[in-house]
């Protein structure tokens, strides 16, 4: 078994290095600039970790870990927000957020039935840090899409020590994108889809910050890349005649920022990144549970855990200055999602299940005939 998991792991690595990101191929959508990885860790200390789990014919599944800082989340909680796009989902820690305006552990993703172990796994972690020895309450933060087209999703296969190893694995740097993590088995816009990433980086006269974001995609509509019908001239998607096309699944996007803002203009963000997700061709279907979580990492508005006062100065960007956070946030996730494309790879199942990855070659001529993309 472990010699298979092997062998499929590196065949998945194998084919995702011979995939390029959107912007390798002159897609480049918005004016603003990305960071310097053009992922969700280009916002100062968010760090990303991945388990992928890719094992025998049935197993297609895994982890994906967002962690906010370096330090103690849950000593040194952050402002954050949540907005439903549309709740067909198993949102947990959902609604202390929505309470409190804060985030105290890091957010996993993975696949619907495994999101009530996985946050398990987060209170274990939460719990075995020495400073945090004495608490008795926590809110572990998981969302999930379902993969249970190309995975034995009840079977369950995502563990306690999975998920450990993804947070040990969490980097500041390159983000692994495509059929990795919680987006192993996912699909997306009649493709297969899988994790994705981008930041925009505001100008100085705008407060230099950093959006970043990184998506778990597994929905359906039309896609559309940089305005062009792409799924249409493909002859894939919803409602096509005679074409076999499952449009429900799930998206779930995660937005970190270093801007000093409150929970309130941290739902105003994440509500902005929906205007992205209809870019790209999706509606939010009846089954699709579409969510977005926002948090920022300003140093100044961490929350303490036992902070003995009774007033807090609080340091934030006023609301006549938001505007072009909430762009950079729309083109984020729209580079984002398309990233989640184009670094998949095509992936077999389990029953034999084939969903193949978007056809570059195809896609880029398509692109032209619109003038979608530099050259």
């Amino acid at each position: 078994m472990l010699l298979i998991f092997i062998f499929g792991f590196f065949l998945s690595l194998q084919a995702q290095n011979q995939r390029k990101r959107a912007r390798d191929f002159g897609i480049e959508p918005g004016i603003l600039t990305p960071g310097k990885w053009n992922a969700i860790t280009d916002v100062n200390g968010v760090s990303v970790g991945q388990k992928t789990l890719i094992v025998g014919d049935s197993i297609r599944t895994g982890v994906t870990v967002i962690i906010p800082h370096q330090g103690n989340v849950f000593r040194e909680k952050v402002p954050a927000a949540v907005f439903v796009g549309n709740g067909f989902g198993k949102a947990l820690g959902f609604t202390q957020i929505e309470e409190l305006g804060n985030l105290e552990t890091p957010i996993a993703l993975t696949n619907t039935l495994n999101a009530f172990l996985v946050a398990n796994s987060i209170v274990n972690y939460t719990l075995s840090t020495h400073e945090n020895s004495k608490i008795r309450s926590v809110n572990p933060v998981v969302g999930e899409t379902n993969d249970g087209w190309l995975n034995d999703i009840r079977g369950r296969h995502v563990k306690d020590n999975h998920v450990i190893e993804a947070i040990h694995a969490a980097t500041t740097k390159i983000v692994a994108e495509g059929n990795v993590g919680a987006g192993t088995g996912t699909r997306c816009l009649g493709f297969k889809g899988g994790i994705g990433t981008s930041s925009r980086v505001l100008p100085k006269d705008k407060g230099g910050y950093t959006i970043g974001v990184l998506v778990q995609t597994n929905f359906g509509g039309i896609l559309t890349i940089n305005g062009a019908p792409v799924g249409e001239e493909l002859n894939n998607f919803y409602m096509a005649q005679d074409v076999p096309y499952v449009v429900d699944g799930s998206c779930m996007i995660i937005i970190a920022t270093d801007a000093p803002l409150s929970a309130r203009n941290l739902k105003r963000l994440a509500k902005r990144s929906f205007l992205a997700f209809g870019k790209v061709g999706s509606f939010s279907s009846n089954g699709s549970g579409d969510y977005s979580i926002a948090f920022s990492t300003h140093s100044q508005l961490r929350i303490p855990y036992d902070s003995k006062k009774m007033e807090k100065t609080v340091l934030e960007i006023s609301n006549d200055h938001m505007s072009p956070l909430f762009l950079a946030t729309v083109e984020a996730t729209e580079e984002a999602i398309y990233n989640s494309l184009f670094m998949a790879t095509d992936m077999k199942g389990q029953k034999g299940r084939m969903m193949n990855a978007l056809p570059i070659e195809k896609t880029l001529k398509i692109l032209d005939k619109y003038n979608a993309r530099k050259k």
